[in-house]
Parts: structure tokens; C-alpha cells; sequence
């Protein structure tokens, strides 16, 4: 092929791309969550669809996909045809924390997932079923204690943030629990307010509604700082774990090869989501902060992120199965 005719079909391409980023979305959007339905990013995702549909003049629909600590979802948006109408709402579970936990994941987060835009940052909170005698971080350390590792405590699914700050906070403190694995923060929530369960770290977007109840007692967030829906509860790093910060950041992702004039246009239309003063009041509602970004800006994140819970999972000693 000649200079002129790779020059002319370069162009051709340059312009197909750009026409289908006019033209796009030419049909409905997928959004996959990779967990089940009530959880934090299932909310997330509900919370930002009706107003990328308004905007974008497409229904954007949302489907759970859950299933071993979200990367089955996560691998049917990394092998979906990379046009933009599939995508996924991610948390850090499914950009950093699976990621650095496995090895044998059938995607690379980093190769085959394209980062779109941030949506928020969610403290995690340390809850507990109102009949465990523990009101405070250094109490529950005493009571898991004397249990021995035989108090159950909920996980949101292997490989999960909540999974790994629970691994986490364990390690720091000594005071080792018995994890039971669940599809998703819904179901371990309510197995956790049926009192089947003892204890669980969850993000608090999905737990406040049961905090407010009574249904089940904080013990600690697991933000350096306190969290603004939850002032008078102190944190893990001052109440028994010094040090200690981990969150949520919840995204969305695109298929690895999604043309950027796509990725472009879909970050512009979320972040003129969030900009709207309604959706940041549900945000904050949830216990969440509106923290929109450039692409590249999550993708730093998760490079960064990526790299610093490989580091954790390795000093910390945690395997898996």
C-alpha cells in the first residue's frame, strides 16, 4: 500500500470514528452492575441512568450481572463490542481490588476495561446487628476476641473492597472473624439485619437506610476522616485501628477498545449528570460524594490504586482459594 492510499485510508477510519461518536448512542445502552440488585454501586447506577437517557436521547438500562466478587460482569462488558452500548458501573472492588487480589482474572483491568469518568467516593463503615454487645471499635476488637474467629461477619463477595478492608481491618486489630461470602452488599445486609450475621463492612450509601432504622449499629467509618453522613461516628483510625483509610470510588467503564470520541462524549454527558444539584443531594443522601473526573484522571486512579492494593495483599498476607 502507498503513502497517498495509507494516508486516505487513515482519514476514512478518523472519520468513521468521529461519525459514529456524533451518532452515538444509536440504540438503548446496557449498563451492566456487577452485583446484585440494592447495593452501592446497583444505587449508583439507578441514581445516574435517567439523566444520561435524558441527555443522551437513549433508554440506559440497567441489568445485574453478580457473581464471584464482580469480575463475571465485568468480563461480559471487557468482551462486549466496544461501541459504547455496553458499559458498567465499577467500584473499586472491580477497578483495584480484584485486580490486586487475583491473578488468573480472564480480562486486564487495565488493557481490556476503558475508564469513562469517576461518579463518587463512598466511606466504608464498620456496622454490627444491634444484639452484639460492642458499641465501639475497641469492644468489638474484645468481643471477635473472645469468640475465637467463630463470629460471622458478612462479605459482599471475595475480592470485594468491603472483602479486603474487612481482611484489613482484621489483620491490624487480631481480631479474626469468620467471612461468609455473599453476591453483593443487598444480600449480606439483609442477612446481616436478620441477625445471621454478626458484622459486615459496607459502603455506607447501602447502610445507611438500616443505621437510621436501628436495624444495625455502626461501630466505626473506615475514612481517615468522618464522614459527612455520619458525624458523630468515629473512625477505625481513632478508635482502635491507627492509620487505617480505605473508600469506594465508583466509575464507569467502557470496552478497552471504545473509540475516545465515544468515551469523550459519554464523560461530557456524566458529568453534566452530576453536576445537577438534585443528583448531588441524592449523592450526599447516601453518603456519598460527587467527585466527577476526565478519563484520564480515573484511569490514573486506578493505576495508582491498582499498584498501591497489590502492596497491601502482599504484606498482608491475604489468599484466596
Amino acid at each position: 500500500m502507498s503513502s497517498l492510499h495509507k494516508l486516505i485510508a487513515l482519514a476514512l477510519s478518523a472519520f468513521a470514528v468521529t461519525a459514529a461518536a456524533q451518532s452515538y448512542p444509536s440504540k438503548p445502552v446496557r449498563v451492566l452492575v456487577p452485583f446484585a440488585p440494592g447495593g452501592n454501586v446497583d444505587i449508583t447506577a439507578r441514581t445516574i441512568a435517567p439523566g444520561l437517557a435524558e441527555i443522551l436521547g437513549q433508554q440506559f438500562l440497567v441489568e445485574n450481572r453478580p457473581g464471584a466478587g464482580g469480575s463475571i460482569g465485568t468480563n461480559a462488558v471487557a468482551r462486549a463490542a466496544p461501541d459504547g452500548h455496553t458499559i458498567m458501573v465499577a467500584s473499586s472492588s472491580v477497578m483495584t481490588n480484584g485486580p490486586a487480589l487475583y491473578t488468573n482474572l480472564p480480562y486486564d483491568i487495565l488493557r481490556d476495561l476503558a475508564p469513562v469518568g469517576r461518579i463518587a467516593v463512598v466511606p466504608l463503615a464498620l456496622i454490627v446487628h444491634p444484639s452484639v454487645p460492642a458499641k465501639t471499635t475497641k469492644e468489638l476488637i474484645a468481643v471477635a476476641k473472645a469468640q475465637g474467629g467463630r463470629m460471622l461477619m458478612a462479605n459482599a463477595g471475595v475480592g470485594t473492597t468491603n472483602h479486603l478492608i474487612a481482611e484489613l481491618f482484621m489483620i491490624r486489630t487480631g481480631a479474626k472473624m469468620h467471612l461468609v461470602p455473599y453476591k453483593g452488599s443487598g444480600p449480606a445486609l439483609i442477612d446481616l439485619v436478620a441477625g445471621h450475621m454478626y458484622a459486615h463492612v459496607d459502603q455506607i450509601s447501602s447502610a445507611l437506610p438500616f443505621i437510621k432504622a436501628g436495624r444495625v449499629r455502626p461501630i466505626a467509618v473506615t475514612t481517615a476522616k468522618r464522614a459527612a453522613a455520619l458525624p458523630e461516628v468515629p473512625t477505625l483510625a481513632e478508635s482502635g485501628a491507627p492509620g487505617f483509610d480505605a473508600s469506594t470510588v465508583t466509575g464507569i467503564l467502557a470496552p478497552g477498545t471504545t473509540p475516545r470520541p465515544v468515551i469523550a462524549k459519554l464523560n461530557e454527558s456524566l458529568n453534566k449528570v452530576l453536576a445537577a444539584a438534585a443528583i448531588r443531594s441524592r449523592f450526599e443522601t447516601l453518603g456519598a460524594e460527587v467527585q466527577p473526573s476526565s478519563s484520564e484522571e480515573l484511569g490514573q486512579f486506578i493505576r495508582e490504586d491498582l499498584a498501591q492494593w497489590k502492596k497491601v495483599v502482599q504484606q498482608a498476607g491475604i489468599k484466596v482459594q
